[in-house]
Order: structure tokens, then C-alpha cells, then sequence
């Protein structure tokens, strides 16, 4: 599972994330909401051991992201915002290369890269330079990334971010393909996302946690019974 006690991150005087505890069981898909700036991208770097916690700490399937970074991070595949990758590097290139860190070898290797090149449909780029790719296949390179070593806990931010509709389906679609077995962890700011794939909906603001619950059972607290009102209501103080 993940364990998230207590973290909490400063910046100086501001506090980005504060005192946040929550647990992730396997086959739990979360979504994690909240508006611009309300700590979702820090609490993910936190979780992935990319920035350190002022205080608090999170556990991968056992393992202290402070105190057994190597053992946690072997534990998930992660899709940071942006997508950040080495733009002078092809993308085939740039598999094999993640490929090397995750040690992947012989024909598990060869199967793990076919198999999520045809996920994310990545075929008619394979020879391209990183930074020569649209925003969106970019995003699909870093999903691509992610997944290639089959982890049991998925850890994505934004996943769809700069997706047309008909990739956004097909994201969405893996995501739920995959969901029966993994612990998968969503940032997004896409409403609908969370209908679609999410089992389970937490709700930040200013890095406090405000609601936890099914989307459905958070969209039922408005009278409308949609969730983008809840989320409105919930992040303006409108509804505890």
C-alpha cells in the first residue's frame, strides 16, 4: 500500500502541503483534486522521494521513501508533471536507456518495450528526438516511462495533459486495464477523469485534506449531484 502520515512541506514561509495523512490500497485508483497550487504536485514528489518532506514521511509496500529511497522507488513508476525527458535523446533510445535503470534484461526486456509502445502508441515516433514531439507525445513518453516496468504502484500527474480526446480515451482505458492489480494515484484537474477512472476522490486545498470519499458519494453532497459543484463548494468553504 501507501502510507502517507503527516507530511508536510515548507517553503519558507509558506506552507504547500500541511500535515496530510492518507492510505492507498491495491486496486484503489485515486484521484487527487484540488485547484491550482493546492500542493497535489509537491504531496507527489514527497510520495516519489523528489523533494524532501519537512516533516512526516510515506511508505511504498513497506518501504520509507526517507529511509529506504532505493527499495521504495523500485516499488513505482511515476509521471511527473511536465514530463521532463532528455530531448536530445530518440525515443527508442530513451526506453532502452529507462529500460537499463529499471533492469530490464533479455526477452522480458524486448516484451515490456513492444508491449507499452503499442499501449501508448508511440510506433510512429520510435526514431524521433524528444524535444522534436508534440506536447502530447511527450506525455505518452513519460506514461511510457512509467509503466515499462510493470510497477505495482502507478503515480501519475496529469497523465492526459496536452492529450486530444481520442488519446485521453485511450489513457484512460489503459489506466482502467491495469487498475484490478495495481495502486494507481492520479493528479488531475479534469473532472470527467475522475468519473471515468476513479474508484476513490480526495479533494486538497491549500495542502489541507478536505473531503475523502467515492466521487460518486462526494458528487451526492450537492444538490445538483455533480461533482464538479462539490468541488466548487468544497474549495470556496461552501460545504465541509
Amino acid at each position: 500500500m501507501i502510507d502517507v502520515q503527516a507530511l508536510t512541506k515548507d517553503f519558507g514561509n509558506r506552507r504547500a502541503v500541511d500535515n496530510l495523512s492518507f492510505r492507498v490500497e491495491p486496486g484503489e485508483v485515486l484521484g487527487f483534486l484540488g485547484p491550482n497550487g493546492a500542493g497535489k504536485s509537491t504531496t507527489m514528489k514527497m510520495i516519489t522521494g523528489f523533494l524532501t518532506p519537512t516533516s512526516g514521511t510515506a511508505t511504498i509496500n513497506g518501504h520509507d521513501i526517507r529511509t529506504q529511497p532505493v527499495a521504495a522507488k523500485r516499488e513505482f513508476g511515476y509521471l511527473p508533471e511536465g514530463a521532463p525527458g532528455y530531448g536530445d535523446m530518440r525515443v527508442l533510445d530513451f526506453l532502452h536507456f529507462c529500460a537499463d535503470l529499471r533492469g530490464l534484461e533479455g526477452e522480458q526486456r524486448l516484451a515490456r518495450l513492444e508491449q507499452v509502445v503499442a499501449d501508448v502508441h508511440l510506433d510512429g515516433v520510435l526514431g524521433q528526438r524528444i524535444d522534436t514531439l508534440s506536447k502530447g507525445f511527450r506525455r505518452r513518453v513519460g506514461l511510457a516511462q512509467a509503466i515499462l516496468h510493470d510497477p505495482k504502484v502507478l503515480i501519475l500527474d496529469e497523465p492526459t495533459d496536452g492529450l486530444d480526446p481520442n488519446q485521453k480515451h485511450e489513457v484512460r482505458k489503459l489506466i482502467n486495464g491495469m487498475a484490478k492489480d495495481k495502486i494507481i494515484v492520479i493528479s488531475t484537474h479534469i473532472l470527467e477523469e475522475v468519473d471515468a477512472i476513479c474508484t476513490r476522490a480526495m479533494i486538497i486545498a491549500k495542502g489541507r485534506l478536505l473531503a475523502d470519499d467515492a466521487p460518486q458519494a462526494l458528487a451526492d453532497r450537492a444538490d445538483s449531484g455533480r461533482l464538479d459543484d462539490v468541488f466548487r463548494d468544497i474549495t470556496s468553504g461552501g460545504l465541509s
